[in-house]
């Protein structure tokens, strides 16, 4: 019986991941899009090895004529292991304790980082000089990532912002001051490399809105700063609307 353990852990991780890929949009929490494909063949793959785990038999299955005995004179093996510690016939107990993780993502995936992940971050930057950027395109607002608008706000010796409605979308973070900002995470590959791009808003209105409430800002830029220096970290929005939104299916900007 000591081969469904296993099984059940390969079953219980591979359906975790099935669902979270197959079943919505769970797997943007953690992963950008293009790895989907990935994680449905990684996940197909531990359920089969776990079905075939458990119904292949097992060279330690039966009632062997084997020795009954550990080299120790502690009883029947399996039982009684090295220094005393206690073993299932798979195995040690604590081993179950991996199908914990497994079954805490199938059952309730964690949400996506918010701003408690932004507030651990120090200031981010993205690592280039002062320069000129490409032309936005015509027409006002101009939807932009929280991300471009930064690196056009500290870097652009073009000054492209000025003078130009934008809009931005992200979530609430709240900084020691009484300001708060839109931010928003920007996943390379997954949400283990996560960094962080805010921009003060100002002029929004007397509404405290709470950490993490999703929302829209539209709004001109506020030059402060020479171009490249700290002083221009974080970059300023002067908000004309502001609107909540619902947290979009993919959390995460891209760089």
């Amino acid at each position: 019986m000591r081969r469904y353990g296993p099984a059940a852990l390969l079953l219980l991780t591979g359906g975790a991941v099935l669902r979270i890929t197959l079943l919505g949009d769970l797997y943007l929490r953690y992963v950008q899009a293009g790895l989907r494909p990935y994680l449905i063949v990684s996940g197909a793959a531990l359920v089969l090895l776990g079905l075939v785990t458990a119904v292949l038999p097992h060279h330690g299955d039966g009632d062997g004529d084997g020795d009954e005995s550990d080299g120790d004179g502690g009883g029947p093996t399996g039982h009684v292991g090295h220094a005393g510690h206690s073993h299932g016939p798979g195995g040690p107990r604590v081993a179950w304790l991996l199908t914990l993780p497994a079954l805490a993502l199938l059952l309730f995936p964690p949400p996506a980082l918010g701003s408690y992940s932004a507030g651990r971050e120090a200031a981010q930057r993205a690592a280039q000089g002062v320069g000129t950027f490409p032309a936005l395109p015509a027409g006002d607002p101009v939807e932009l990532t929280v991300a471009a608008f930064s690196s056009r706000a500290i870097y652009d010796s073009g000054r492209s912002l000025k003078g130009r409605t934008v809009r931005l979308t992200g979530f609430v973070t709240h900084g020691d001051d009484g300001a708060w900002y839109v931010t928003r995470l920007v996943v390379t590959c997954c949400a283990a490399d996560a960094t962080t791009g805010k921009v003060e808003v100002r002029d929004a209105g007397d509404e405290v809105l709470p950490a993490d409430t999703w929302v829209t800002v539209t709004g001109t830029w506020r030059p402060r700063g020479a171009l490249g220096s700290d002083a221009a970290w974080p970059p300023v929005l002067d908000a004309v609307t502001l609107r909540r939104v619902a947290q979009p299916a993919d959390p995460y900007e891209k760089p």
